[in-house]
């Protein structure tokens, strides 16, 4: 699926708007919208390959992942860690560096799952139980779109 600049631009519009407003904003657009009070991050910042993966591969694939670990990422201040093992794929491990605040109305525990889906942006990561997303991991081009800048008149 290929978007236009300005349906690009519309819909970071919206994925930003719904990663700041509250929970109520389900009305903005498709994943952007379900994502609520979600928050985001670079693909290359946020999913790293594990020592423990066979093959050191940083590609997610869609689907369910049990979290085998939890810790603070290192040497990133107010970021958790988690490892992710995937449930369907043996030898399918990866980590996760998730913003604490993300977390903050409900957090994640070992041996809870996470279901991953694959957006046109890059992964929405959502609790498994009620499918709430709490994490989007975007395209890195997609992620420097989202970014501050000064307008000037």
């Amino acid at each position: 699926m290929t978007f236009s600049s300005l349906s690009r631009g519309l819909f970071l519009a919206a994925l930003a708007a719904a990663c700041v407003l509250p929970a109520h904003a389900d009305s903005v657009a498709s994943s952007a919208s379900s994502a609520g009070s979600a928050s985001s991050g670079s693909i290359s910042d946020s999913i790293g390959g594990s020592s423990n993966s066979s093959n050191g591969d940083r590609r997610v694939a869609a689907g369910q992942y049990r979290v085998i670990d939890i810790a603070q990422a290192p040497a990133k201040a107010g970021t958790t860690r988690m490892t992710l093992r995937a449930v369907a794929e043996a030898g399918r491990e990866f980590y996760l560096d998730v913003p604490e605040r993300a977390l903050a109305g409900r957090r994640v525990n070992k041996g809870e799952l996470v279901q991953v889906n694959e957006r046109v942006y890059g992964y929405e990561f959502a609790y498994a139980d009620s499918q709430r997303p709490f994490f989007l991991a975007l395209q890195d081009d997609w992620y420097r779109e989202l970014g501050s800048r000064q307008v000037t008149i």
